[in-house]
């Protein structure tokens, strides 16, 4: 090898795992993805270069910009009459022609009989630093979260959103400004990331692309070095970060909020594409997304379900080819302060615009949290109980029932076959009465308390809770370690949703978030069992939330069962003090 050449990373691993290199080529000095022909930058043509972000891979779609800088004619104009004057107004602050909402979109209104503002009137909002602090005040922990997705919508209502757009078509909104969503996450914030932790490829980060209908994941084995990724992305690759939340604080605290909005859990990736490239193809996701634009723009398109069977899909798809998917019922340019929501089971690609990198955030939420996955919980605990405890479900099936029965007979006129169908049936409608619902109903609480980020606690919360006790090593012997909970002294529970008792078998457990990991299930489900005497106890906090109760309203006919009990769930953080503890 000559003096000065290098082997790339990528083509190391590749040649030791005999990788095919197809839409990527890998010279001994770069990581590159290939070119595409020269694109005019004129008008709506700009309007092309690859660029998709989104929780699964794509697949083949015919990328605008090999069309020769035009778009394609299935793709050179917005649905429904949408000229690509519209699209260039938007990205270029020329104020455009009045125009109808794209599919979709809510007119920017909250107010009764209120019009919708001009199309390059801002909308505004408190800064999200300064909405944290002031959600930090608030004490009911399921409002804090209420109020953050106000803000995240607005000016759309959250009754408007769950009556009009939840889990049926899109949302978008173009608020045109840029700091709506400052401080949430930024690409400084991510090379910070690669810097000073200690992020996996495969693990934490992704590194995609989307050349010519084939879609790539090109992660290397180990740590992603920044050396390593930057290169990546100088050279047309797209960098998905798969948990933000276990790096960002901000992201955490966000999303911590947002969980309990939901009732489900929130999740997030991050998305940095280059200009003019792609990195994912059409797919739809399991998902409810909102994808929020951070820095730069990004061309999005978005598509209907196919047929039935993907409306609301339990899983996410593959990758879709371009011709698979139809005409999109949205397309628009996403900028720095936009948003735009779809249900599970739109399918979705963007694209990056050619003078302009993308970074956006999606915050996931309603993951398998169907009636359907409810019914896989309570429908084999149901049977079990039906045969356990009537007869009916214990006796012998017909002796002959296989000379009629199965689909080799299904053509055959009997009438066995009638009067077994309808046993079945029978036996079926009866099984209602056995399904033991709040159980069930539990074991999914129980699954998303196990799915939820630790609460993230104010300078007030963690002054009250155990992490205020001033407990330390100092001149050769422990201080202030004990804690002087009394019979006066007035607890909480720190959060609404952080704690949740469950019967398992002849066992009470309680489940509970405050020691869960901040990376997705690195950690077991944190549960403990409650002796009989106590359950009462901890539901008197759950319905005294969020008012202060003293200990000796505890309801126990034992006053050191009562300061016991707070002490355990003062000592596990899931209590708080009305005022700081002092130690004895």
């Amino acid at each position: 090898m000559e003096v000065g050449a290098r082997v790339s990373a990528l083509c190391v691993y590749r040649s030791a795992a005999g990788a095919r290199a197809q839409g990527l080529s890998v010279s001994q000095r770069s990581r590159r993805v290939k070119k595409r022909p020269k694109q005019s930058k004129k008008g709506v043509s700009a309007l092309a270069g690859p660029g998709k972000g989104e929780q699964r891979p794509g697949a083949p779609i015919r990328s605008p910009a090999a069309a020769g800088g035009k778009l394609g004619k299935r793709e050179g104009r917005l649905r429904d009459g949408y000229s690509g004057a519209l699209l260039q107004s938007q990205v270029s602050g020329q104020q455009g022609s009045p125009r109808p909402p794209l599919s979709g979109e809510v007119p920017a209104a909250s107010e009764k009989g209120a019009g919708s503002p001009r199309p390059q009137e801002p909308i505004t909002g408190p800064s999200l630093r300064g909405l944290l602090q002031e959600l930090g005040r608030v004490q009911h922990s399921k409002q804090r979260a209420a109020r953050l997705f106000e803000w995240l919508i607005a000016p759309v209502s959250p009754q408007q959103f769950f009556e009009e757009s939840w889990e049926k078509k899109p949302l978008l909104l173009q608020r045109h400004n840029p700091a709506y969503y400052q401080g949430l996450f930024s690409t400084p914030a991510f090379d910070a990331i690669l810097r000073d932790n200690d992020v996996q490829f495969g693990v934490n980060l992704d590194v995609t692309s989307y050349v010519d209908g084939t879609r790539e994941t090109h992660n290397p084995v180990g740590r992603a070095l920044p050396a390593v990724v930057w290169d990546f992305y100088r050279n047309g690759c797209s960098l998905r970060m798969l948990n933000p939340q276990a790096f960002s604080a901000t992201v955490w605290h966000f999303l911590s909020i947002l969980q309990e909005q939901f009732g489900s859990m929130a999740g997030a990736n991050t998305y940095l594409t280059p200009a003019g490239t792609q990195g994912f193809a059409p797919h739809y996701d399991d998902i409810e997304a909102f994808v929020i634009q951070l820095e730069g723009k990004k061309h999005w398109r978005v598509y209907g379900p196919r047929d039935d069977t993907e409306v609301l899909p339990q899983f996410s798809s593959c990758n879709f080819a371009q011709e698979e998917i139809g005409e999109p019922i949205l397309e628009t340019i996403l900028a720095a302060g936009d948003l735009l929501y779809f249900p599970r089971g739109f399918i979705h690609q963007g694209d990056c615009l050619p003078d302009a990198h993308s970074l956006h955030i999606t915050l996931s939420s309603y993951q398998r949290n169907t009636w359907g996955d409810l019914l896989e919980k309570l429908l084999p605990a149901a049977l079990q109980m039906a045969i356990a405890e009537d007869v009916e479900y214990r006796r012998g099936l017909p002796i002959d029932y296989l000379e009629y029965m199965g689909v080799q007979n299904s053509d055959v006129v009997e009438s066995r076959r009638g009067t077994f169908i309808e046993k079945v049936k029978s036996l079926m409608k009866k099984l209602v009465d056995y399904a033991p619902i709040d159980a069930a109903v539990d074991q999914k609480a129980k699954l998303f308390l196990h799915d939820c980020l630790p609460p993230v606690l104010t300078e007030h919360e963690r002054a009250l809770s155990v992490h205020g006790v001033p407990a330390r090593w100092e001149d050769g012997d422990v201080r202030d370690a004990d804690i002087p909970i009394k019979k006066e002294t007035q607890v909480r529970l720190l959060h609404h949703g952080i704690i949740r008792l469950c019967n398992e078998g002849n066992s009470v457990l309680l489940y509970y978030t405050t020691e869960n990991s901040r990376v997705y299930h690195k950690e077991e489900p944190k549960y403990f069992e409650i002796e009989p005497e106590f359950t009462d106890g901890i539901e008197f906090l759950l319905s005294s939330y969020p008012k202060y109760v003293c200990v000796d309203t505890l309801p126990s006919d034992n006053l050191d069962d009562k300061i016991s009990l707070a002490t355990f769930l003062f000592e596990k953080g899931l209590l708080i003090t009305k005022k700081p503890l002092v130690p004895v």
